[in-house]
């Protein structure tokens, strides 16, 4: 489609405005075009963090002659005619403001040419105001270098941050391009250093190993499903990579990087049974919905969008990340290092650790992960897989031996060449958590009644929580009433749960029904009560009859997923004997 500026309906009515703020959105809007010109390499290099210099190489279709200073007059693009083609919008770009906005606060070149032409052009334009057009010889594609951005806008260029960071805006923007376009070669330089680059194979998983490298490849699972509202392909991280923020948290929607706290929400969900509070999931996860259903024309950046089937895109997407981690063995391995443990004064703290039982609120000051980096230097962890001993097999149930317990909350477990340390508090939590949840989902609650009940004072907030959610909290065994205004009588509790019979536990319930802003389905609400319900398992250091503990290790091996409580905590790590010969030097 050649280009051509929109007419003034269409322009009044895009999200219009865009306006250059920092390096970074130069990057992308010049990487942006160049996917949507057909390119299959792509060169990004800065210096000084893009403010002295960008230059962006690509060998897409190019620009012909004609049509080359029509590409920076303010909406003019070669995307969309009309209004209406906003509904079908395929490409990254549409509203044919990027290289004016460009053009007019810096020093700009551009080299470009067809396939058909002879001959390409060069076309420089400084503050908006253009010095040079004339033929040049130049391989096909196009070349924009940036020179000297916000020259002419001191006060924009003041409110940068340091070259530094701002070159880490830039590798954030090309990286997270890299994983939503595999196809597509990337080669990244700053200051004339290569930091990354991809081939360009189609391979996902490549891509994720040039950016994350091989401790993260090592442990995804791939994502491979077709949904009702959407296909979804990728990857995501087995639970033994979270992070403590959302930064690895990577969706695109038809091959556009974008950020939705409702799609995010719902991976988030799908985590929660495998993983602890204030932990965040790895996922790099591809939808293609149809462009029908998403309105793009949202914001100047096309970072946010809007879905039109939003409830059954994110039930979709909670579904097909929780399919892919159920039915997995997820026991973390551990590695003991060669130096800084003494596996005879192995201590209670250090165990603790292992099971991740410090309090949660001290985890930002620690490194990203306990697992991989060996925090505490005493160990590091890795994810058990399938092709190794499977204590989940029908063999290991008759094989497995119960050789004690330690610090009266950890049992000892022995089967195959590995020895598996078991939480009890952990594992008995979830034994109960799945009782529960299996009499729910069959439409057997059993309920408790209490004398004298509970009466609890609600909120405004509160009240509206209870009451629309009360057929849920039937469905789960409790019987709640108004006893007039604010005031609600608790009669009856689960009969599994007789522990969280206090205020304060019924408070704190209701309390994370009104926080969840997304109600994605009746499941994850009912989920998300029964988690915080589980208040009744055996604590740790309680001495456990060894036939007790073997009942519930018999009914903890039967679940789907053993290998975490509600809380995302391990219920179970691994040694093996290889690790425990190589301290003792038997081998080497």
């Amino acid at each position: 489609m050649p280009i051509q500026v929109l007419d003034t309906d269409t322009v009044n009515k895009i999200a219009a405005g865009e306006v250059i703020e920092r390096p970074m959105a130069v990057v992308k809007e010049l990487i942006e075009n160049a996917i949507d010109a057909g390119a299959n390499s792509i060169i990004i290099e800065i210096k000084d963090g893009g403010k002295s210099l960008i230059r962006i190489t690509d060998n897409g279709s190019g620009i012909d002659e004609e049509d080359v200073k029509l590409a920076f007059a303010p909406h003019a693009t070669s995307k969309i005619k009309q209004l209406q083609d906003l509904l079908y919008v395929s490409t990254l770009g549409f509203r044919g403001e990027a290289l004016a906005s460009i053009a007019a606060v810096s020093q700009l070149e551009m080299l470009t040419k067809t396939e058909n032409a002879f001959n390409g052009s060069r076309y420089v334009i400084e503050g908006g105001i253009e010095k040079r057009h004339e033929e040049i010889g130049c391989p096909n594609g196009t070349t924009f270098i940036v020179k000297n951005l916000f020259y002419n806008t001191p006060a924009r260029l003041k409110f940068l941050k340091t070259s530094q960071t701002e070159a880490g805006y830039i590798s954030s923007i090309v990286e997270h391009m890299a994983l939503s376009h595999p196809e597509i070669a990337f080669k990244f330089i700053n200051q004339e250093q290569l930091r990354f680059y991809t081939s360009g194979n189609g391979s996902i998983k490549d891509v994720i190993y040039n950016i994350y490298g091989m401790d993260i490849t090592s442990n995804i699972l791939p994502l491979d499903t077709i949904k009702e509202s959407c296909t979804i392909n990728g990857f995501i991280g087995k639970p033994v990579i979270s992070r403590g923020n959302r930064s690895y948290i990577n969706y695109f929607i038809n091959g556009r990087y974008i950020k939705s706290g409702v799609i995010c929400r719902a991976i988030e969900e799908a985590f929660d049974p495998y993983m602890m509070q204030h932990r965040y999931p790895f996922t790099v996860l591809h939808l293609k919905v149809d462009p029908q259903f998403i309105d793009i024309n949202v914001h100047p950046q096309k970072m946010e969008v809007r879905f039109i089937n939003e409830k059954e895109l994110c039930k979709d997407i909670y579904n097909a990340v929780l399919e892919t981690l159920k039915h997995r063995e997820l026991v973390p391995d551990i590695v003991l290092k060669k130096s800084n443990v003494n596996l005879r004064y192995l201590s209670n703290e250090e165990i603790n650790r292992l099971f991740d039982k410090e309090d949660n609120n001290k985890n930002d000051n620690k490194p990203d992960s306990l697992r991989e980096t060996a925090a505490y230097n005493a160990h590091d962890i890795k994810q058990g897989t399938l092709f190794e001993a499977n204590i989940m097999s029908p063999q290991a149930q008759k094989d497995i031996k119960i050789i004690g317990q330690v610090f009266s909350t950890y049992w000892i477990l022995q089967y195959d060449s590995s020895m598996f340390l078991i939480d009890q508090h952990a594992a008995h939590e979830k034994v109960l958590y799945e009782r529960f949840m299996k009499q729910i989902n069959n439409n057997e609650p059993a309920t408790q009644m209490l004398a004298p009940p509970l009466v609890l004072s609600l909120s405004m907030l509160q009240q509206q929580a209870v009451e629309e959610n009360i057929e849920i909290f039937e469905k789960l065994g409790y019987c709640i009433e108004n006893f007039g205004g604010r005031e609600y009588m608790i009669t009856g509790i689960p009969a599994q749960l007789p522990s969280i019979a206090t205020n304060e536990l019924m408070l704190e319930i209701i309390d994370s029904i009104a926080d969840n802003k997304v109600n994605i389905s009746s499941e994850t609400l009912l989920g998300r009560i029964a988690t915080m319900s589980c208040k009744a398992a055996v604590k740790g250091r309680n001495d456990l009859p060894k036939e007790q503990a073997y009942e519930l290790l018999k009914e903890l091996m039967s679940l789907e997923n053993p290998y975490n409580c509600p809380h995302g905590r391990p219920t179970m790590i691994k040694i093996t004997q290889k690790e425990l010969e190589r301290k003792f030097k038997r081998i080497v």
